[in-house]
């Protein structure tokens, strides 16, 4: 069994050329976050039972959402014109923390590299139920070996911010969730090319059907800044998510809200600490929150380590800069502000702690 994820492939094919955005996710969860609170002792969701030495609880409530590079469900007419590739590496490739204020009137939202530097906690393997001990390894390297679960454990003590919910979504969800909603639009100041995923966008505003969508969010080789630049886009994309289902009376509508929650969490066997109605009724709790309460930034990073065997170059966190941003959400207080007047850069440079709000990437 291969337990670290195999490097990204650099081939036309873009056959581990990462994972998805978890736009559509998140804008329902969110929606489900202020119905969703902590678990209780009443009410043990599976991937948090039995984990100890965990970080205590704060104000508000914290959500770890994964995108994995499942292709189950995607037909090979898509493969091909969406360029997906034909198989994943069972890998959580787009991974974000969030934090909602007790009062619903703030999003935090913090990018974590997939090829950050971690150490995966000893755990067992869940299909040899062999022990193995703490290793490095890089960050999505956790889903990989041991699931949710194991994902979970390695952000919180990575992090150390303890998680109240757990979200995952597939390639096959996205697409749907996205075409629930009737497709989202976004804007690009500069042409968006990508020779892996085959996306091909001049500047302007778009509007992009599910398949669209994630060629837009997995795309890694528009230019140099790779990761970063796909971590800002995918940021973009909650944007227009957020935007698209509070400016549609339609989804003041109970039937549509379910709909797309069902369509979010799909017929995953993982217990996603969300049920349909917590998402459907509560589908327009956010709604209202406008775009400039919602606040993005990418956990600061030092540089590339040199190569390790079995695992090759790993982004280093900077440990006292990530230790802010990661102290803000635990306490529930926003990111600095002074940092978040403007627009981001774009493309995003390495190691650049950048904050903005979401009315700064919204389309006109």
């Amino acid at each position: 069994m291969r337990t670290t994820p195999r490097a990204p492939s650099r081939g036309r094919g873009g056959k581990y050329l990462g994972a998805i955005t978890l736009g559509v996710a998140l804008a329902a969860s969110l929606t489900g976050l202020t119905a969703a609170a902590a678990p209780g002792p009443a009410e043990r969701l599976p991937v948090f039972d039995g984990m100890t030495h965990r970080p205590e609880n704060g104000p508000g409530t914290n959500i770890l959402l994964l995108g994995t590079d499942s292709r189950a469900g995607i037909t090979k007419a898509e493969k091909e014109r969406f360029s997906t590739g034909s198989r994943g590496c069972n890998c959580s490739d787009t991974i974000m923390l969030i934090h909602v204020s007790p009062r619903r009137d703030r999003v935090s939202v913090v990018g974590l590299p997939r090829d950050s530097h971690a150490v995966i906690p000893a755990h067992r393997d869940p299909g040899s139920g062999a022990t193995r001990a703490a290793h490095p390894a890089k960050l999505n390297a956790a889903y990989a070996e041991g699931g949710p679960r194991l994902a979970v454990r390695t952000v919180e003590r990575m992090t150390k911010v303890r998680i109240d919910r757990y979200l995952e979504i597939d390639f096959r969800r996205f697409i749907d969730s996205v075409n629930q909603v009737g497709g989202v639009r976004v804007c690009t100041p500069r042409p968006l090319k990508d020779f892996a995923t085959k996306l091909d966008l001049p500047p302007g505003t778009h509007h992009l059907t599910g398949g669209q969508s994630l060629q837009y969010v997995r795309s890694r080789h528009v230019d140099s800044s790779a990761d970063f630049g796909r971590i800002q886009r995918q940021q973009r994309f909650l944007v227009g998510v957020l935007r698209t289902l509070s400016s549609d009376r339609a989804f003041t509508d109970p039937l549509r809200t379910t709909r797309l929650a069902r369509a979010v969490l799909g017929s995953s066997r993982v217990d996603q600490g969300f049920t349909v109605d917590q998402l459907a009724a509560l589908a327009t709790a956010l709604r209202e929150l406008p775009p400039s309460k919602i606040e993005f930034t990418t956990v600061p990073v030092r540089g590339f380590s040199t190569p390790q065997d079995g695992i090759g170059a790993t982004l280093d966190w900077d440990k006292q800069r990530a230790a802010k941003v990661f102290g803000a959400l635990s306490g529930d207080r926003a990111f600095d502000a002074r940092k978040a007047a403007g627009a981001p850069s774009d493309p995003p440079r390495l190691g650049s702690r950048e904050i903005f709000h979401g009315d700064k990437v919204a389309c006109d």
